[in-house]
């Protein structure tokens, strides 16, 4: 037989206790480390997959349409090199057709959009250009240097990228070889710019750029990058590169990665703060119930205590019946006063423990969201919601606090409240119990300049209360909705909150403003109390209009104006 010590029991328990601390603690920090950890590279590489899709398509589209224009400049020039009459002009320079086919190819040029269309004789020099009417036209210039036409004498055809030595403007000379047999008669060129493709590029924020096979920039939407090497890649881009066919050169596309990483923060950060909640309500509800069982040792003690009193109150007054039952009654009586006073209690217990237990997480999601503004590089979107976490972190603090003062009168300061604030704040807090079920809410314009008198936090309080009742009495409802809706009075503003719910029982509408009075299974019967006694602070009332057949509930919240 085994013989326990408790000495050594209670001394291992401290320990025991430590190291689940311990542990706990250690799984927690664990847990904010990898689930926002893990989110962001989940939204991160989805968002990179979409942006890789995206660009392909985008660099796909700009390919197809480079690739049209190439390939309809190399017929006009292929047409020009088997026409007779560019043929006869180019046989002397004496033939008659040479004076004819400058304008021919002035005609030739505007119906293929080409830039400019010319002819070189054997020898490089242009003998007809589709500008021979212009101040700046190549008629008669040499052209023998270039590339384009050396390589038309030994191949068909030939292409170079380069700066114009008349015109100074950049384009691409494709050029065919004329023949008459095997008598090399010219060489025929058409040279395109690309001025409008670079624009329509330029209109979307993505950048884009075309190099040669030597790796230098020909077509780009930045001019000032153009004959010059490939840039690299900028940080926070994604480049996407395809080639273009038969010509050697590669588009590449950069696509901003910037929003995309932004969007894996976002959620990064959403996951810890969710965590961040997890972990302190899994800690709330923790010690909550160790409070219930301390509590109900106390009221095991309190009720031997209050049994082992009546018993020897009974003993001694056995001896005389009406005593006895006088003391029964006050007994019976006392143990009503005592259960409704417990009740009491232990709810007042509870709110402020809620209340207290809700600043430390609080003050820390208020932390997190200014040191997140701080930290942002410019202001935007995301700073403006920051700043709403913040605004909404001191809203819920001004409501615990009121929850823990509500035992006394309040101090807050009554001034004018604007109706429109109040009324979109308490939008704001009913809104995720109004998206689970996707009831729509019907509220009219209000003024900016409509106030009426009282305090924000607890006419919030008020209004977030109806809507709540609101939401509540329509769970079952096929097509739920909520009305709101306000009337100008000369001295008082009246908010009307109306429902589509099955409306308020007959029996329990005299009763309705009554402590501990509730058509809800789970409702405590104290929320149109308080938001009555609220009401009448601040000079108003709340009441709550007959029900009638087939019609949801209509509350009427009557506040003081402020002019």
């Amino acid at each position: 037989m085994e013989i326990s010590h408790p000495e050594v029991l209670d001394s291992e328990r401290p320990l025991l206790s430590s190291l689940r601390t311990w542990l706990a603690l250690a799984l927690a920090c664990a847990l904010l480390v990898a689930v926002p950890g893990l989110t962001y590279l989940a939204i991160r590489d989805a968002a990179f997959d979409n942006l890789r899709a995206e660009g392909m398509a985008a660099a796909q589209s700009r390919t197809l349409a480079l690739e049209s224009i190439l390939d309809r400049q190399r017929a006009v020039v292929a047409v020009l090199a088997d026409d007779a009459m560019v043929k006869a002009a180019l046989t002397g320079p004496d033939a008659p057709e040479r004076v004819a086919v400058s304008p021919k190819l002035e005609r030739l040029r505007q119906e293929t959009q080409s830039t400019v269309l010319y002819l070189m004789d054997d020898q490089g020099q242009t003998i007809a250009a589709s500008n021979w009417n212009q101040p700046d036209s190549f008629v008669g210039h040499d052209y023998s240097f270039r590339t384009y036409f050396r390589g038309a004498l030994t191949a068909p055809t030939a292409m170079e990228f380069a700066l114009g030595t008349v015109s100074r403007e950049p384009g691409l000379y494709l050029s065919h070889v004329v023949r008459e047999g095997t008598t090399l008669l010219g060489v025929a060129v058409v040279k395109v710019e690309f001025d409008a493709l670079e624009a329509a590029w330029a209109r979307s924020p993505n950048l884009t750029h075309v190099s040669d096979a030597q790796g230098r920039v020909i077509i780009t939407t930045q001019p000032e990058r153009r004959f010059a090497p490939v840039p690299p890649v900028p940080q926070e881009t994604l480049p996407i590169t395809m080639p273009v066919r038969t010509t050697g050169w590669t588009l590449t596309l950069l696509m901003p990665t910037t929003e995309a990483r932004q969007t894996a923060s976002y959620a990064a950060g959403a996951a810890f703060l969710a965590m961040l909640l997890l972990l302190g309500a899994t800690e709330q509800l923790r010690r909550a119930r160790r409070r219930e069982l301390h509590k109900a040792e106390a009221e095991q003690a309190y009720r031997a205590r209050l049994e082992q009193a009546v018993a020897e109150r009974t003993r001694e007054l056995s001896e005389e019946i009406r005593e006895r039952q006088a003391a029964e009654h006050r007994l019976s009586r006392m143990q009503a006063d005592l259960v409704q006073a417990n009740k009491l209690a232990t709810l007042g217990q509870i709110t402020a423990g809620v209340a207290h237990e809700i600043n430390q997480p609080l003050a820390t999601i208020r932390l997190l969201a200014e040191n997140g503004k701080d930290l942002l590089p410019a202001p935007g979107p995301a700073g403006d919601n920051l700043a709403r976490i913040t605004r909404m972190a001191d809203r819920i603090g001004q409501i615990t606090d009121q929850l823990r003062n509500f035992a006394r009168k309040a101090t807050g300061e009554i001034g004018p409240v604007p109706l429109r604030q109040v009324i979109d704040a308490s939008l704001l807090l009913t809104a995720s119990r109004r998206k689970s079920n996707d009831m729509p809410i019907h509220v009219p314009p209000i003024p900016d300049d409509l106030s009426v008198r009282g305090e924000q936090v607890r006419v919030e309080q008020i209004l977030v209360n109806l809507l709540t009742n609101a939401l509540e009495a329509q769970e079952r409802v096929k097509d739920p909705w909520i009305r709101l809706e306000y009337d100008v009075l000369p001295d008082h503003v009246v908010v009307s909150i109306t429902d589509n719910g099955p409306g308020l029982p007959g029996q329990i509408v005299p009763q309705l403003f009554l402590p501990f009075v509730t058509s809800k299974t789970r409702g405590l019967g104290l929320g149109l109390l308080i938001s009555r006694d609220i009401a009448r602070d601040f000079g108003g009332d709340l009441v709550a209009e007959a029900p009638q057949p087939d019609k949801g509930a209509t509350f009427r919240l009557t506040l003081q104006r402020e002019q």
